[in-house]
């Protein structure tokens, strides 16, 4: 699909009473008006000094999010009248359950919607200290956690708050996209640790011990992850810890945003809580994924006082608090009851039944090698065996960004790339969408995937 430029109006229209230089001379800049004997204003461009345009080099090493910029091309084409599916974001799509959008609703109503502290309301922060106690074995005072707008946040404070120019930042892959940025916003420095399908994607102890160096600042863990849905068992957080614990300048950041969504027999285990994590360890969940509040923006810190100080410090001057609206909602959705009650159970049925169609849909597709995720909505497929095959109209398949663009045009379905989460191997497909949509861009899939050659041999 071709997009228009946009153009300005002709020059030489009669209506017009201004003349718009097509192609500017360097450094014109100011505009003056001088009148006419017509008692019209004509408009001459007076030269001036040129404006620096200049960037900040640590903002232009960003990379703008893949997940984000095929999730916008999704909607531009549908909103074109192309039917696109969209499997590439991260959201549910089930409705934010009642009694939790009605507690939103009574805030408006009863005027609950001026600033709050800093940190958020006391009375969430309480019961976010509840919650870690009961659910997490976390003993943690309201001083100790932090309320922002949305657990995005909280990790870009955090990493903010703990790293400085010339540290590093440990990240297993795949990762989420946002990890190795967030690090590179700090002036630190991302250092990538890859993991194998045939490990379930998860990391070995003895990988993290090779790369650990006096620079090491920040490890982050995601368990359940994205893009993967791996979960870390006990016994392997464990084995990992007891390397942490060795070199005392080593932090772990341990994002916990998909804890509720699990499927049996995997259990979720905070790292905080493994003997002599709790100083070292700040923990970041929120409300988004598992209580399908992705608008409502709210996330939250659990840490050592002093962790939790220093990015208080940063909110403070960034955004100050979150919206007082989304913490009464908060508030409702942590009294539902155990792990969300059954509002959140209800949710985390529907999204393993959705995982049990595609897992086995994809393992009718030869060449395709998958690691049956645990927890999250996302599967990580390997396509690499279709690399290199051709395809007429189209061209080559030769990495994972190819395939994605083969299939958003032949099949219509939007997914999102591997070496967006630093594996190229990989597509993930995000299963937040009705069993239905599923069926339908399963399908679409399975009909683009024919027209390719034959795969090579899985090893």
């Amino acid at each position: 699909m071709a997009f228009s430029s946009l153009s300005t109006p002709s020059s030489s229209s009669p209506s017009s009473s201004f003349t718009l230089p097509t192609k500017p001379s360097p450094g014109a800049g100011s505009l003056s008006f001088s009148k006419a004997s017509t008692g019209r204003f004509r408009m001459a461009a007076v030269r001036a000094e040129a404006v620096d345009t200049s960037i900040s080099p640590r903002v232009s090493a960003l990379r703008p999010s893949k997940t984000m910029a095929i999730t916008d091309m999704a909607s531009a084409l549908r909103q074109a009248g192309v039917p696109v599916i969209g499997l590439a974001a991260g959201e549910p799509d089930f409705d934010t359950p009642a009694v939790i959008a009605e507690a939103g609703i009574n805030a408006i109503r009863d005027g609950s919607t001026r600033y709050t502290p800093n940190a958020g309301t006391m009375e969430l922060r309480k019961a976010i200290c509840n919650k870690l106690q009961e659910e997490n074995g976390l003993t943690y005072s309201p001083d100790q956690v932090l309320v922002s707008n949305g657990a995005k946040q909280c990790i870009t404070q955090a990493v903010l708050a703990v790293c400085s120019p010339g540290d590093e930042v440990l990240i297993p892959a795949p990762f989420w996209v946002s990890y190795p940025e967030m690090a590179r916003l700090a002036g630190a420095t991302p250092v990538i640790l890859p993991t194998s399908i045939s490990d379930n994607f998860l990391l070995k102890p003895e990988s993290l011990a090779s790369v650990i160096t006096e620079k090491s600042r920040l490890l982050i863990l995601c368990s359940p992850s994205n893009p993967t849905g791996s979960v870390y068992p006990k016994e392997l957080l464990e084995e990992i810890a007891a390397i942490v614990k060795k070199y005392p300048r080593l932090l772990v950041l341990s994002d916990e945003i998909y804890e509720h969504i699990i499927y049996h027999p995997a259990k979720h285990t905070s790292f905080a809580a493994l003997p002599g994590m709790y100083d070292r360890t700040l923990t970041v969940n929120g409300f988004s994924k598992a209580f399908a509040m992705t608008g409502w923006r709210l996330g939250y810190l659990a840490a050592p006082k002093h962790f939790v100080s220093a990015c208080g410090k940063i909110q403070s001057q960034y955004t100050s608090g979150a919206s007082s609206i989304s913490q009464k909602a908060g508030l409702a959705a942590l009294n539902l009851g155990y792990a969300g009650g059954e509002a959140v159970s209800t949710m985390v049925k529907a999204f393993q039944e959705r995982r049990d169609y595609l897992v086995r849909s994809f393992r009718e597709l030869p060449g395709v090698k998958i690691s049956e995720p645990q927890g999250a909505f996302y599967l990580f497929l390997d396509f690499s065996s279709y690399y290199g095959s051709e395809v007429e109209g189209f061209g080559t398949i030769k990495d994972s960004e190819t395939l994605c663009m083969f299939l958003l045009e032949k099949a219509q379905v939007a997914l999102v790339p591997g070496d967006a989460f630093g594996d190229d191997k990989g597509v993930r497909i995000s299963y937040a969408a009705a069993l239905s949509t599923l069926q339908s861009a399963m399908e679409k899939i399975k009909d683009a995937m024919s027209l390719l050659k034959a795969p090579a041999a899985v090893q």
